[in-house]
């Protein structure tokens, strides 16, 4: 994005103990120079046309002010690992600092170096350029780089132990594995050394990194120019097939990572693994029973009579012909306490919890509130979903909040399908689905039994029922005995009858996984009777 000054290096002073190796470095000469970056990047941002992002920069700057209010900079340290969202918080680090510092002193003085403890944890399985880029920015900015060779965990407690450190900055963002549970100030988890964790970033998104970045022209590592979208390891990322370039030659090349259009997809380089089974919901021994579903509709119209339920009805039409049970059908108020106790009740009892209805802005969508509520976990911002709902109605999701992508956090499966517009939902072993009525529950079935395997695959993963059904005009009394005796000798086979009208003849149907089985049991019951008794119904 610019062109690097050549500049002489200055020596380093090392020192080595317990893993720790600690990179001072001071630029005096670079004052004027430095002042000037501290301030064009407020400028740029005060300049750029993206609201969006000016929102999400001041509120972290906000943090960060405040955070720098509360401890000394002795007191305070930032974790660095040379990656986009790391580089972000560096740059708004050095800008926050800088207004910090000018409010105190009246002064537009600038910084002779960075002067935050700034920590990097080096791994072997490190990429090179990612080494590079940190220790670059080191001796750039004038950074205080601890570099620990140690584990996370057992890094910051020999570090926490040797400095007087509270508070660390982190560049966390809600998706992130670790981001579950935090706010932008949380302390550490249990069993951690103590201290407070500072995440100014935690609500941006992928594009709003990607707008900072290019807005502010700061240097990033080079692998995001080479196709990179998300860094980990060496063993587990890979360029984005998604900004593959078709060329004739034979290496393959790729755009860089801020031409991603769907942050969505930031995390497609990761590598997988068992991503084939990923979405089986099934374990192995379940493969062979028969698994137990309820079904939950969410709405003050139903319950009312204003609206006629027919997602119910045809949705357990499809759960039975793909082998499952359903046990348990209910419609629900739109009130939270409701909805999580239903889905508390059921998940605990079901193999899977369809629900649907209450999903969407408004103040009687209550459903996944609900959902939330009965895992113990709160409604967070979800990037993923958030890009998804952008890019369907993006004319009005403009503020820097969008409260359509509020998920339950930590426990949210977003189901990607081409055919839906938006993923489905599913949190643990409760489906939500956005259908509100046949037709769309229609296409979320066809995407969510592809995606989940709820029917079982061409492997035959999962044996579908078989079922029988015939009629006959006996009275009640007549059949009670002999479908009882039926019953006891297969027990297997579940066994129904119904009426289609209180003077019409009886109906039986007979279900299983077996074939066989069900022949038996339909000779047995003939058996029973006269011939002709029982007509075959299709």
């Amino acid at each position: 994005l610019f062109k690097e000054e050549e500049e002489g290096k200055s020596s380093l002073h090392l020192q080595t103990p317990a893993n720790l190796i600690i990179l001072p470095t001071r630029f005096s000469s670079r004052q004027n120079k430095e002042r000037r970056e501290e301030m064009e990047i407020d400028k740029a941002i005060g300049e750029s046309d993206d609201k969006r992002l000016k929102t999400k920069y001041n509120n972290a700057i906000f943090v960060i002010r405040r955070a720098l209010s509360l401890y000394s900079i002795e007191e305070v340290a930032f974790s660095f690992n040379g990656g986009k969202d790391s580089t972000v918080l560096l740059h708004l680090l050095r800008a926050g600092y800088f207004l910090h510092k000018k409010e105190q002193s009246c002064s537009n003085g600038g910084l002779s170096s960075f002067p935050v403890r700034t920590i990097y944890f080096e791994s072997p399985s490190a990429f090179t350029e990612i080494n590079a880029f940190t220790y670059d920015a080191a001796q750039t900015y004038g950074i205080q780089l601890d570099i620990i060779r140690q584990d996370f965990k057992s890094g910051l407690e020999a570090l926490l132990k040797a400095n007087p450190i509270r508070a660390i900055f982190l560049g966390v963002r809600i998706g992130d594995p670790t981001a579950v549970g935090q706010e932008q100030f949380s302390p550490s988890s249990p069993g951690w050394p103590p201290f407070m964790r500072v995440n100014p970033i935690l609500d941006w998104s992928y594009r709003d990194v990607w707008a900072f970045l290019l807005t502010c022209k700061v240097k990033y590592c080079s692998l995001y120019d080479q196709g990179y979208t998300s860094i980990g390891s060496i063993h587990d990322t890979v360029p984005n097939a998604l900004l593959s370039v078709n060329d004739t030659s034979s290496k393959e090349k790729f755009k860089p990572a801020y031409l991603l259009s769907d942050g969505r997809l930031e995390r497609a380089g990761r590598v997988k693994k068992n991503a084939s089974t990923k979405n089986d919901v099934r374990s192995d021994s379940q493969k062979h029973e028969v698994l137990l579903a309820s079904v939950i509709a969410v709405g003050d119209e139903i319950l009312s009579g204003t609206v006629e339920d027919q997602l119910g009805l045809s949705l357990c039409k499809k759960l039975t012909s793909v082998g499952w049970s359903v046990q348990q059908t209910s419609v629900l108020r739109n009130d939270i306490d409701s909805v999580s106790e239903e889905v508390d009740r059921q998940r605990s009892i079901c193999d899977m919890v369809f629900i649907y209805g209450g999903v969407g802005p408004l103040h009687s969508d209550v459903t996944l509130a609900g959902v939330a509520k009965a895992f113990g976990v709160r409604l967070a911002p979800d990037e993923e979903f958030e890009e998804y709902l952008r890019h369907l109605i993006s004319e009005h999701c403009t503020g820097d909040r969008n409260e359509m992508a509020q998920l339950p956090e930590g426990i949210t499966e977003l189901l990607h399908h081409e055919k839906l517009s938006v993923p489905l939902i599913k949190c643990r072993n409760v489906i939500v689905l956005a259908a509100t009525n046949t037709e769309e529950l229609e296409k979320e079935w066809e995407c969510l039994t592809e995606l989940t395997k709820l029917g079982g695959s061409t492997s035959s993963l999962m044996e579908l029922y078989a079922s029988r059904r015939l009629m006959t005009s006996l009275t009640d009394v007549e059949i009670a005995e002999p479908l009882s005796k039926l019953g006891l000798e297969f027990p297997d086979i579940y066994l129904g009858c119904y009426r289609k009208s209180r003077q019409g003849p009886i109906i039986i149907c007979l279900k299983g996984k077996d074939n066989a089985r069900i022949d038996s049991a339909v000779q047995a019951l003939r058996k029973m009777f006269k011939e002709g008794v029982f007509v075959d119904m299709k």
